[in-house]
């Protein structure tokens, strides 16, 4: 079953058809991955649910759509149409994040264009404490972003999901000159780029295109990122593999960050660009 799966998939164009397949299959039997080695046959009502999952990952719907999970760092997230799901890549701002709140008490952290909240849920997850803002401007996205926050309800910090345009001069104005790091996966495909169909088709467009060079939200919300930070604190912006020297140079341009450094993945490609604001 999972070869011939795997062949379909395969076929579709789908760039990891066996994992995919096995995915799948664990999801409708309600198994870990693992688990399937030790099967040896499939009822029928499992088969037929499992033929029509494929259809729809051949017909390339994201798996993590079909799943409804999105796995990112140490959580699993609820992801489903309107949201961008959270890519593997992102994990590496994160430990970025991370790395820059270690050994700060209570900070203060905003993630811009929060989405399905990986990025904003990861930090609050690994320092606790933090006081974490995940601001989100997709009305059906920021309905993802409420959903998987409502995981850390009970916890002793919650993150709070704020409905706001990265860009906009008047978001969060409490917290000018207070915040320790500013993150941010923004809208950065240039328009008319070619991207899978996963993307094109099930992604949301604002959470994926940044006007000509990609780079539009990105202009805007640095003003914005400038006002919120404390004197020494640091940003983070993720970016496409082609704006590795773009986005640096505009981040220096603007004149209120320096320290500006870009960073790759651990494919080697550009990935995302960091800074600190100026202290005076």
């Amino acid at each position: 079953m999972l070869t011939d799966a795997t062949r379909r998939l395969a076929a579709a164009g789908v760039e990891s058809p066996r994992v995919d397949a096995e995915l799948l299959l664990a999801h409708v039997l309600e198994l870990s991955r693992t688990r399937l080695l030790t099967l040896d046959d499939v009822d029928d009502g499992s088969a037929a649910r499992f033929a029509a999952l494929l259809e729809q990952r051949a017909d390339r719907v994201p798996l993590q759509h079909l799943t409804g999970r999105a796995a990112f760092r140490h959580l699993e997230l609820a992801v489903g149409p309107g949201v961008f799901v959270p890519r593997p890549e992102t994990e590496l701002l994160v430990e970025w994040a991370l790395e820059r709140l270690t050994g700060l008490d209570g900070p203060i952290v905003v993630d811009l264009g929060s989405g399905s909240g990986a990025i904003a849920l990861s930090v609050a997850h690994e320092h606790p404490g933090a006081r974490v803002t995940a601001v989100e401007r997709d009305p059906a996205a920021i309905e993802w972003t409420r959903h998987n926050a409502l995981a850390r309800v009970g916890s002793d910090t919650p993150v709070g999901v704020v409905a706001g345009d990265m860009t906009d001069p008047a978001l969060l104005t409490e917290l000018d000159g207070r915040v320790d790091v500013v993150v941010s996966n923004p809208p950065y495909v240039p328009d008319g780029a070619r991207v899978p169909r996963e993307v094109a088709d099930h992604d949301p467009p604002l959470a994926l295109w940044g006007g000509p060079d990609g780079l539009d939200v990105v202009r805007g919300m640095l003003s914005v990122a400038a006002r919120l930070l404390r004197p020494g604190g640091s940003l983070g912006i993720e970016h496409a593999d082609q704006q590795g020297t773009a986005l640096p140079a505009l981040v220096r341009a603007h004149g209120a960050f320096t320290d500006v450094e870009d960073h790759a993945d651990l494919a080697g490609r550009p990935r995302f660009t960091t800074a600190t604001r100026r202290r005076t």
